[in-house]
């Protein structure tokens, strides 16, 4: 655990001497992580997720995109997915370091999964053909958004 989080540091301080000190730069920088089993049991920053963050993430069509496909304890948001689970138990179902996977890179569990991965090193753009400059070569979210998000999902007991 303690390696994990040296080796995060490490690339932080990589990222802050190689690249111009933004908030949107930190925001896009992908983490490592590593996987054990089906999870990614580290966090992937230092500061613990937000889960009141974490909900505005997901519920957000801009952000998250979550509910284009899920749909959720979310009785405000009208038209939910119906592609994918049901993410109400969500954190009954799965730990917090498989749903960190999940949201990562689904497809290293279910490599036919429709999920886009979330934070990796190659975007979930890599395989699209017509996207938008703004969008190209960066992570859907940010490092500690995906730790937001788990810690929301984690709420989700029922």
């Amino acid at each position: 655990m303690r390696r994990n989080y040296l080796r995060r540091c490490a690339a932080l301080l990589a990222l802050a001497c190689t690249t111009a000190w933004t908030p949107v730069t930190l925001a896009q920088a992908v983490m490592p992580f590593e996987v054990m089993g089906d999870a990614a049991p580290a966090p992937l920053t230092a500061a613990p997720g937000n889960a009141a963050r974490g909900r505005a993430i997901v519920a957000d069509r801009q952000t998250g995109f979550c509910l284009l496909c899920h749909t959720g304890p979310f009785p405000e948001e009208r038209f939910q997915g119906n592609l994918a689970p049901d993410l109400s138990g969500a954190g009954a179902r799965w730990s917090e370091g498989q749903l960190r996977l999940r949201i990562i890179d689904a497809a290293r569990l279910n490599p036919q999964t429709i999920m886009p991965p979330y934070h990796r090193s190659e975007p979930a753009t890599d395989r699209l053909t017509r996207v938008g400059s703004a969008w190209r070569a960066k992570p859907i979210l940010g490092a500690q958004e995906v730790e937001d998000v788990v810690a929301f999902l984690r709420t989700l007991q029922k």
